[in-house]
């Protein structure tokens, strides 16, 4: 968790409020690439391709709650979608349309998140429903905010 932290803290020294648009791009993308880093192991145990192991997954449930109490939507400033970037961003103008949709999204996401390092814990059967829960919440997010990969 700590090292979590220290990440988080070093990726958005760099950026802060009013901050350049391809910084505010990089600091979201590594954020969603830190959480499938978590997810994608949690989601690896429960399909059966990694072994679970309650020491692994609780450690993974605490970094996806620690990542879920980050300021994510500060990072998507004004003119950072795909209509002014194109391809470096898989962001949907809607966001800025819907900005309070797009908080709730995150809020929903955050709520699905509390507790995960506990609720892995007793075996791999309890995996599933906060791997469900919390791929429920990015889902929609996702329907709603992103431009789909081809």
């Amino acid at each position: 968790m700590r090292y979590l932290m220290a990440a988080l803290i070093l990726v958005s020294s760099s950026t802060v409020l009013g901050e350049p648009i391809e910084d505010a791009v990089k600091a979201r993308q590594g954020f969603f690439t830190m959480l499938s880093a978590n997810m994608g192991p949690l989601s690896g145990m429960v399909k059966g391709e990694l072994d679970y192991d309650e020491a692994t997954a609780t450690m993974y449930g605490s970094n996806i709650e620690a990542l879920s109490q980050y300021g994510l939507p500060m990072h998507f400033p004004k003119g950072s979608s795909t209509d002014e970037l194109g391809e470096a961003t898989g962001a949907k103008s809607k966001i800025w349309t819907d900005l309070e949709g797009f908080k709730q999204k995150f809020a929903d996401f955050q709520k699905a998140a509390e507790g995960a390092g506990e609720s892995v814990k007793g075996g791999k059967s309890n995996v599933g429903p906060v791997v469900q829960g919390l791929g429920k919440t990015c889902k929609s997010c996702h329907d709603e905010y992103r431009v789909k990969n081809d």
